[in-house]
């Protein structure tokens, strides 16, 4: 893998996304539909936050509400780490790897939502199967419900 190689090369362009005042109905079907664990949540074409499947599990399943009547709003996660599309992918590796996350949202200069990079996409598409590997030991090393 060329050193230069950015997250634009290798991120998933284009994810669906949800607003706050969507339901978790809405952004439950999106992570069905597409395959996906998560949807970004947006403000016209910035990003506000993600909203993930274990999201809606912790904080609307698990406390019984209806899933028709929850926002997105009500159970997305705010704290969002993003990076620029011209990011090296090595950079991005090491974001993942000291934040203990497994998916960043990829924004362009006017910080609008482009794309989304997990560490799947980075084990596809890359070669550096060593740092991808360690990357994911140390995603894993996050304490449960992070």
């Amino acid at each position: 893998m060329p050193k230069n190689k950015t997250i634009r090369e290798v991120m998933t362009a284009n994810p669906r996304t949800v607003t706050d005042k969507d339901k978790v109905i809405d952004a439950a079907r999106i992570m069905r539909d597409q395959d996906t664990g998560v949807v970004p949540v947006v403000n016209g074409k910035k990003i506000i936050g993600m909203v993930t499947d274990r999201d809606i599990v912790v904080r609307a399943v698990a406390d019984g509400k209806n899933l028709s009547d929850v926002s997105v709003n009500d159970v997305m996660t705010r704290k969002v780490q993003t990076v620029k599309e011209d990011t090296p992918v090595s950079e991005v590796m090491n974001l993942m790897s000291r934040e203990q996350i497994r998916r960043v949202p990829v924004v362009n200069a006017s910080d609008e939502l482009v794309g989304i990079v997990s560490i799947g996409d980075l084990a596809t598409h890359t070669n550096q199967d060593g740092k991808v590997g360690q990357t994911v030991e140390n995603i894993s090393e996050a304490p449960p419900n992070r």
